[in-house]
């Protein structure tokens, strides 16, 4: 039988309701991605200033008491009665969606907030708000509380100052977690103020007594300096392109010895992770650029036939920032994507660019052509490999290591591998699984830190090639992902300091040296027990899993009575085939995360940190988030 269906079953929802009922429509979701969305739309708003040429100081300080507050020497909020909502400015800005000033040219000629409702959105989901006004002589205040005023404007006493001034914390009912993090917050700052030549941005977090101010006079020039200091650039001088007309476009990049690619590309200096219409056009711009110079000018080696855009993106390192103005088109709020053909005009002005910097710099352009045409011969020869491997394997079986329990389905994305740690926990998860869908491969210990690890320790290394050999895929020049055998790579370790380590080493192996297969979420995390504790006796008697020992304690309290049994798990050995099975490899009762990538300059950034060859870097980081570590391996 149906539930009724009538009028009174429509809700209208007024005001900020919407957000608060559907918060993940306007911040992508309320993890911590989500909450760390408030800070960038507030702080956006305060880029916009000094985008137009109104602000050249902007200041985000994070409280003891977990709000956090972002300052500007803007022009200032008007505070004048607004006509079409009868309240001050402030308060139809910050309680009404689609209240602003970017709908056209005439405030903001370009700007990354073009919706128009950050701030009201950001209220929304804050329990509470203060916003400080400076303008005309005067200060003023009003506060909010869950996206409604508390009180009207109050105006404060005189001033001679301008600017906007935002304190907001995040609504504990709306965010599972409300603690920012601090180096997420200190690093986009960064990353604005290298984007934006002359600004000059303040980070302070009073918890860790921690104050910096970045200023970059050379803008995305010292964006691409800091961008290469763990890579070897080639002896060239870095290409600059700069482009001021219907739109303005700034390009900074250069080719390294290494055969990863690094394009980092931003729109009215928000970052699109996503690429876009900008991102496409450059680097169509600049495959046809160089493709265009090698065939004119030096001609093709014998036996490559064509230059493809991988091999002239094989190296790079490239800073691409466009401010366009008029109706930008992002995909969702958070603006991952740029999806506007305004986009389009980059091609042919760095395509014109670049062309003349190779014609008139031939040995610099001779060092870039040579770089790319030894890509050109690898890739050449990888296939060649390739084709003759498949030659082979048409008359005999795939070669797998011995110690992979593969599964009988042949379909890949119905199909799962577990990594799992030790013969111990192998046996477990191979009794645990679905043998029709789930393969099993026991790997031994820690793997290789290939972040510091040379190409010949990593050829020889038996883990690593099982690993490789189990995907399917191949890596390096040889990589295919049309042979990736699964469709979710899940890495099953154990609930502890040890497991989490080898979590770390093997997720820097596949974001390092498979990392397509990171973008395109074929990688996740498996999430087993720490404890089984059962509460009651009997048929009343009920199992709890739990991840945590803050979790364990939670829930003891939570019961009275002192009949509760706790069995810790030491590793996934431990566990009997049906309690594995039920906790993490069941689809229907297991949790997994998948692993992505959201902003691919600081993962990178903090992949090199925590594994890579320099203590100083790694000795800074732990010092920074002391406070925030329980369980240290050393």
């Amino acid at each position: 039988m149906t539930a009724s269906y009538t009028v009174k079953d429509i809700q209208v929802l007024k005001g900020l309701e919407a957000v608060r009922k559907r918060p993940g429509m306007y911040i992508g979701n309320t993890g911590l991605e989500g909450l760390h969305q408030l800070v960038w739309e507030i702080v956006d708003n305060c880029v916009d200033e000094a985008l137009n040429g109104h602000c050249n100081l902007i200041e985000v300080t994070m409280l003891p008491e977990g709000g956090i507050s972002v300052k500007d020497n803007g022009r200032g909020i008007p505070t004048e009665r607004h006509p079409a909502t009868g309240k001050n400015t402030v308060e139809t800005i910050f309680c009404n969606l689609h209240a602003g000033g970017k709908f056209d040219d005439d405030v903001y000629k370009v700007a990354g907030g073009l919706h128009g409702v950050g701030a009201s959105v950001v209220n929304a989901l804050s329990e509470s708000m203060i916003v400080v006004i400076e303008r005309d002589g005067y200060r003023y205040t009003q506060e909010f509380a869950r996206g409604k005023p508390k009180g009207g404007l109050k105006k404060d006493g005189e001033t001679q100052d301008t600017g906007t001034t935002v304190v907001f914390r995040p609504d504990s009912i709306v965010f599972g977690q409300t603690t920012f993090s601090s180096e997420l917050v200190r690093d986009r700052l960064r990353t604005k103020a290298f984007l934006i030549a002359g600004l000059c941005i303040r980070f302070r977090d009073e918890l860790r007594s921690l104050d910096e101010t970045f200023c970059f006079p050379a803008g995305i020039q010292d964006f691409l300096e800091h961008a290469l200091r763990d890579r070897q650039a080639l002896d060239t001088q870095p290409i600059y392109v700069r482009h001021e007309n219907e739109i303005r476009l700034e390009v900074a990049m250069t080719w390294t010895g290494d055969t990863s690619t690094r394009i980092l590309s931003f729109v009215n200096s928000i970052p699109t992770p996503g690429g876009g219409t900008h991102d496409t056009a450059f680097r169509n711009g600049v495959h046809r650029a160089l493709k265009a110079y090698l065939e004119k000018r030096n001609g093709l080696p014998k036996g490559v036939k064509g230059i493809s855009g991988e091999d002239v993106r094989e190296g790079l390192v490239a800073i691409v920032s466009v401010f366009l103005h008029g109706n930008l088109e992002f995909q969702g709020q958070t603006k991952d994507r740029l999806n506007s053909s305004a986009a389009g005009q980059v091609e042919p002005i760095l395509r014109n660019a670049l062309e003349n910097w190779l014609h008139q710099n031939p040995v610099q352009a001779g060092v870039v052509t040579n770089r790319i045409l030894l890509a050109a011969q690898a890739r050449l020869a990888a296939r060649t490999a390739r084709e003759e491997v498949s030659r082979k394997s048409a008359t005999r079986r795939l070669t797998l290591p011995g110690k992979l329990a593969d599964c009988s389905l042949s379909s890949r994305d119905a199909t799962e591998l577990f990594i799992v740690e030790g013969d111990s926990a192998g046996g477990s998860s191979k009794q645990a699984r679905d043998r029709r869908f789930q393969a099993v491969l026991p790997i031994r210990g820690k793997i290789l830190n290939v972040e510091q690890a040379s190409g010949d320790k990593l050829k020889n290394n038996r883990e690593i090639q099982s690993l490789v050999q189990s995907m399917g895929t191949g890596m390096g020049h040889g990589f295919d992902y049309s042979r990736l055998r699964y469709g979710k790579v899940i890495i099953n370790t154990d609930a502890d300091v040890d497991g989490h380590h080898i979590s770390t080493l093997l997720l820097t192996f596949f974001y390092r040296h498979l990392p397509e297969l990171v973008r395109r979420g074929h990688i996740f995390l498996a999430l087993p027990p720490l404890y089984r504790i059962s509460v009651g006796a009997g048929k009343k008697m009920k199992i709890h899993y739990v991840f945590s020992d803050a979790e364990k304690e939670k829930l003891l309290q939570s019961r009275s009575g002192k009949d509760v049994d706790i069995q810790r798990f030491k590793g996934l050995g431990e566990m009997d085939a049906a309690t594995l099975k039920a906790t993490t490899m069941d689809p229907t009762t297991r949790t997994i995360l998948k692993v992505g990538v959201h902003d691919e300059y600081q993962t990178d950034d903090l992949v090199d940190t925590l594994m890579g060859k320099d203590v100083r870097k790694r000795f800074i980081f732990i010092k920074e988030h002391a406070q925030e570590i329980q369980n240290l391996d050393v």
